[in-house]
């Protein structure tokens, strides 16, 4: 196997006195779409930001390969409403040349909208803007934070399809946060929970056959569109005690 994209050893965050990451062994490798679940407030964001270099650590190592390009999607894009910038100037933006952000604009179903205004599109067509500008770097690493929040359940499945043909497309590694689990499990090649430190992970295949996750997540997982929040509701005391027996968790 080819070296990886980033790895981190043993990776610690502290906030204002806070742990909010501890110990957190980590990579992903060329071609792979990781998914990383967990509460609010379970530091996700936070590894992801420490994976890109927004946020230093405050024990560990990250480690990048030389030359990596990293595509990211935010969770939101904070712009004044009343700032005038359309499609087209927001992807010039990113670089690149213009023939290549027109192909993949089309490509991406943004052939119509170009002219429209940020501030006006809908929240799937803000998401599909927001992963052109992303993938105009031809990045080796696509991440998602919770890229798909807010949008309603056929947005959500129609976004995880078109990153399932972006990785095949492109052959770049997916990293993606979110709450919607079976939606992302069925294109993840591992799934990762995160709750200040990493309490389990495994490839949708064993974990979604393991008698532990059809107590958690009950049976009903056929539905396209089914989608399962990954809810704690004990606190950890961040000392990898990974006691995670179903009376544990709320998963509705």
């Amino acid at each position: 196997m080819t070296a990886p994209l980033i790895t981190t050893k043993d990776l610690g965050l502290m906030f204002e006195g806070r742990a909010v990451l501890q110990h957190v062994d980590f990579s992903i490798h060329a071609g792979e779409i990781v998914t990383i679940v967990g509460p609010n407030g379970s530091g996700k964001s936070s590894f992801l930001k420490c994976l890109i270099g927004a946020l230093a650590p405050s024990s560990g190592t990250v480690s990048r390969r030389n030359g990596i390009r990293i595509g990211y999607v935010p969770q939101k894009l904070h712009l004044d409403q009343a700032f005038p910038m359309s499609v087209a100037r927001f992807l010039k933006l990113a670089g690149g040349d213009a023939a290549e952000r027109t192909i993949l604009a089309a490509e991406l179903g943004l052939g119509d909208i170009q002219n429209r205004q940020i501030a006006d599109l809908s929240g799937g067509q803000l998401q599909r803007v927001l992963l052109a500008h992303a993938l105009i770097g031809k990045p080796d690493l696509l991440v998602l934070d919770e890229a798909a929040q807010g949008l309603d359940q056929p947005a959500v499945a129609g976004f995880y399809r078109l990153i399932e043909e972006v990785r095949r497309d492109l052959g770049c590694a997916i990293l993606m946060v979110s709450h919607d689990l079976h939606v992302v499990m069925s294109a993840s090649d591992r799934v990762i929970c995160l709750n200040g430190h990493i309490c389990c992970e495994g490839t949708p295949t064993i974990v979604s056959a393991a008698p532990e996750y059809r107590q958690l997540f009950g049976h009903g997982t056929e539905g396209a569109l089914a989608l399962y929040r990954h809810v704690h509701d004990h606190n950890h005391d961040h000392n990898h005690n990974h006691n995670h027996g179903p009376e544990g968790h709320d998963h509705g």
